[in-house]
């Protein structure tokens, strides 16, 4: 039999490349999608079984050609990340509202183009799953968050919207809140001087992806969150 497909979008240097390393580790082939070509590339030549697709999940005329692209290499995905996100922060007066409707583009109109489009064959199948990560902010709003928040919100609901769909035709979709400071490069430099234990792992981020795609079907998450031990919530 060949492997199934994991389809994965945002994958940079944190969660995206973790998730597709730990989808090629269980025997998948994964297709990676992100705007920055020599990244993907260079994770290519690292991971086994992996495929870089450079993309724009605003385009939707990008996203087609590289859905087209990737059922030539690989065949349908069976697994559907949707890690891409837009972030911009700032509060309702003075963000630009361009940056929200951005978002609004990144974080929930891409997934509703990429499942309309991944979902059919999932359903022909009986089987499949669609797991979006999120944050925090898709279930509130903080004052500075008015060019973010509400894009989250939507996905999440969006989310839901597709999982009570496509649920009982034998899709899983799930929803992975993330409650944490990620621990990159960047982000350590944003916040000097903090224990490693107030970062969360992209690799235990990425297990815990591996373990809602391949929960049993009848004990199925939907709302999934993580958040390292110390994490006040």
């Amino acid at each position: 039999m060949s492997k199934p497909v994991a389809l994965i979008t945002g994958v940079g240097p944190g969660t995206g490349a973790a998730m597709s390393r730990r989808f090629s580790k269980g025997g998948y082939r994964v297709a990676m999608l992100a705007r920055d070509e020599a990244r993907l590339k260079l994770l290519e030549s690292e991971i086994e079984d992996s495929k870089a697709f450079v993309c724009d999940v605003t385009d939707v005329a990008q996203i087609d050609a590289t859905l087209a692209a990737v059922r030539q290499s690989f065949g349908d995905p069976s697994v559907f990340i949707h890690n891409a996100v837009g972030g911009t922060f700032g509060n309702f007066l003075d963000i630009d509202p361009a940056e929200l409707e951005r978002n609004f583009q990144i974080n929930t109109m891409a997934l509703l183009h990429l499942a309309r489009r991944l979902a059919p064959p999932m359903i022909a199948a009986g089987q499949g799953v669609i797991l979006a990560t999120g944050n925090t902010s898709a279930f509130r709003g903080k004052a500075n968050f008015a060019g973010f928040a509400p894009s989250k919100a939507a996905q999440r609901v969006l989310a839901e919207a597709i999982a009570r769909e496509v649920g009982p035709k034998g899709v899983h979709v799930a929803y992975l809140t993330i409650d944490a400071v990620i621990d990159l490069a960047w982000t350590r430099k944003a916040f000097p001087g903090r224990p490693d234990d107030f970062f969360i792992k992209p690799a235990a981020i990425a297990d815990e992806a591996w373990h809602l795609a391949h929960q049993d079907r009848s004990a199925w998450t939907f709302n999934a969150e993580i958040r390292p031990f110390c994490e006040t919530w």
